[in-house]
């Protein structure tokens, strides 16, 4: 099997947070890849999702007749089948921390993506936020100031260069920057807001909100 044969089962760029962390990295690994889009939010969504994956959820990876259907599971499954693609950081101690921080995402911030979903297209900052979505955010804004600060070395991502961390908070990004008018109220001293718009001038993030864009204008 070969990358040409991946295929990436996904569901709306303007709403399908988890669809993106794959796609993105796949994007800026140059991973060549075939898209599969899923309308979400329709009668029939569950029923073609469960066409291409078994847990009836989008994002699934298809390789040949394997089908992964977790996004940090194909996060996992493309670093170990793209090396050279430097998906995680290199040195041991630093990989270990990296895959902490993609690990909290993918376990954690409930609060936060329960009051505050990816709405990619919107800008709707809220003047108060629940208790427990303001712990996360903190929480979020410490971890990326602790990850600049120890790892972030001359480039604009969480360990310098972009990695598998950078995808799992891409999304969360997105969220900050729709809910969130001042992250200095969360104890940001500039360096969580710069991450941000780190994320957002990635040509693959544009690329992705161009998608958002036209999908939008065409109904879905």
């Amino acid at each position: 099997m070969t990358a040409t044969s991946y295929r990436l089962v996904i569901g709306n760029k303007n709403w399908s947070s988890w669809s993106l962390r794959p796609w993105l990295a796949m994007r800026r690994a140059s991973l060549p890849f075939t898209e599969i889009n899923i309308r979400l939010r329709r009668p029939e969504s569950k029923a073609e999702i469960l066409k291409h994956c078994p847990s009836g959820l989008v994002p699934t990876l298809l390789h040949g007749e394997l089908a992964v259907w977790d996004s940090l599971a194909i996060l996992e499954y493309l670093a170990e089948q793209h090396v050279e693609a430097q998906l995680w950081p290199g040195p041991p101690p630093t990989r270990a921390v990296a895959r902490c921080v993609a690990a909290e995402m993918h376990a954690g911030f409930s609060a936060l993506r329960q009051h505050c979903p990816m709405e990619l297209l919107a800008h709707d900052p809220q003047g108060a936020l629940p208790p427990e979505v303001e712990t996360d955010i903190r929480r979020i804004v410490t971890l990326w100031k602790d990850c600049r600060s120890r790892f972030g070395g001359d480039g604009p991502f969480l360990f310098s260069r972009f990695s598998i961390a950078d995808a799992m908070y891409a999304p969360v990004a997105s969220r900050l920057r729709t809910y969130v008018a001042d992250l200095a109220a969360y104890g940001d001293d500039g360096t969580a807001q710069a991450y941000v718009e780190a994320i957002f001038a990635m040509p693959e993030m544009e690329a992705w909100a161009e998608g958002a864009r036209a999908e939008t204008a065409a109904g879905a």
